[in-house]
């Protein structure tokens, strides 16, 4: 359990208090002034400080700023008086975990040093894990201690200085791309280029020229020579997202340059030579495409050399609060907000949704939460309607499915922006070829608009 320091001038309240928390198998301190418990944490620390607001000498507020000072990670609850609840939304601002109001009963103040706890958790958890990885393993924004991607972290750490091509697999939304550049960021090329080309984000006629270069007069508009991507990417990584949707004329060249480290221009003559390592991603089966003629086996055998996955976030709940305190953590800091953590109905919401979209749709969660908060604590009712909905409700016969979740939430998020796909695919997270694989797959219709008849 958790060591404690409960602070109060009140001596029967304060033993009453230490037993309470002590009937918890909690290891209690007691100390009768901010001096007092000053002296206490200095001499060998607690995980929490539950402490009165208002005292003789120095006050909770000015308590908590010292307490701060010496050991960030110390959580403190702030109890005070009915009516001063002012005075705890302050010392909240200064870095307070929580607080309770007197009077209040045992369970109440069991059930906030909980939460308090349940907080302190996850930050030390997530600054072991920087720590601890930062100084010899750059993680490139991966979050996550599931064993799913710690599997996956060490993989990378074990692969990351070969030169074998890698393809990683995994839904939309997954963090395939983060995966990639943890590979890059770990292995002798990190100092050397990182190039990205995103199949999805291009019509096949554009591709192979851009991933490949053309050269002057290949066609018109082709008025200089122009190197491609991977000439780009010489000495460093490539990373093909959605390899799937390569064209044909795209996989063909690709395949000649893995096989014999060569390419041309379009419409040049000149064979050119580049050292890249190839990492690709999809977010279908390959073989499935390649029993319906739309991807090469031969080339899924080149690129097929360190295969990984990445599960989606339904499969490893126990990243989803760590992911939820890293991007809060950054939108806060963006938006100059002093927001520090989620209260406990908003953490068992979040951990509770089937997340269709993944890493990115919580990414998206957390954004707007923090878009709607003022300071503080993200509470469940500043979270996005459908997932304090859990994605749909549930049918006259029995819970949906996932994929009828998933439908069901584009179809909400289609609605929420007037039906354009470019603005519900953001929101979404996911491009916007994803989407419309996805509205063909789930039968959904676009709609179209009577613009003359709009209000």
């Amino acid at each position: 359990m958790a060591s404690i320091l409960v602070v109060d001038d009140q001596q029967n309240f304060r033993f009453s208090l230490a037993v309470t928390l002590k009937r918890e198998g909690h290891e209690v301190g007691e100390a009768g002034s901010g001096q007092q418990a000053i002296r206490a944490v200095s001499a060998r620390g607690f995980d929490i400080v539950v402490t009165d607001l208002r005292m003789p000498g120095m006050d909770g507020v000015a308590l908590l700023r010292e307490i701060k000072k010496m050991d960030p990670q110390t959580e403190v609850v702030v109890m005070t008086a009915f009516g001063s609840v002012d005075s705890a939304v302050e010392a909240m601002r200064h870095g307070a975990a929580d607080y309770i109001t007197k009077p209040f009963q045992p369970e109440e103040l069991v059930l906030v040093v909980a939460r308090a706890l349940q907080k302190m958790g996850l930050t030390r958890r997530i600054k072991d894990l920087e720590s601890l990885l930062g100084k010899t393993f750059s993680r490139e924004g991966i979050v996550g201690n599931s064993r799913g991607m710690q599997e996956i972290l060490k993989l990378v750490s074990s692969i990351c200085h070969s030169d074998g091509m890698v393809l990683i697999s995994g839904e939309s939304g997954t963090g395939k791309e983060l995966v990639a550049r943890a590979i890059h960021a770990n292995s002798p090329r990190k100092d050397r280029p990182f190039v990205a080309l995103n199949c999805a984000a291009m019509p096949d006629t554009l591709q192979e020229s851009e991933m490949f270069g053309y050269a002057k007069g290949a066609f018109t508009g082709a008025v200089r020579n122009k190197p491609g991507l991977i000439e780009e990417a010489d000495s460093g990584t490539l990373f093909l997202d959605e390899i799937s949707l390569a064209s044909p004329s795209l996989q063909s060249k690709l395949l000649r340059f893995l096989q014999y480290g060569e390419f041309r221009r379009l419409g040049d003559t000149q064979e050119r030579y580049v050292d890249v390592r190839l990492v690709a991603a999809t977010n279908i089966d390959l073989s499935s495409a390649i029993k319906q003629g739309a991807f090469r086996q031969d080339l899924f055998y080149r690129i097929n050399v360190i295969p990984i996955h990445v599960p989606p976030l339904r499969e490893r709940r126990e990243d989803i609060p760590l992911l939820a305190e890293h991007f809060l953590r950054r939108f806060a800091a963006s938006a100059g907000k002093d927001i520090r953590s989620f209260d406990a109905p908003a953490l068992e919401t979040l951990n509770g949704y089937e997340w269709p979209g993944n890493v990115r749709e919580l990414e998206n969660a957390v954004e707007y939460a923090v878009m709607l908060a003022q300071e503080g604590t993200i509470t469940e009712p500043l979270l996005p309607v459908h997932i304090r909905n859990n994605g749909a409700p549930v049918t006259g016969g029995g819970p949906m499915t996932l994929e009828q979740i998933e439908a069901n939430h584009i179809m909400q998020v289609l609605e929420s922006t007037g039906w354009n796909q470019d603005k519900a695919a953001g929101v979404l997270g996911i491009g916007r070829t994803t989407l419309w694989r996805k509205l063909k797959r789930y039968g959904i219709a676009p709609k179209k608009h009577n613009k003359a008849a709009a209000p």
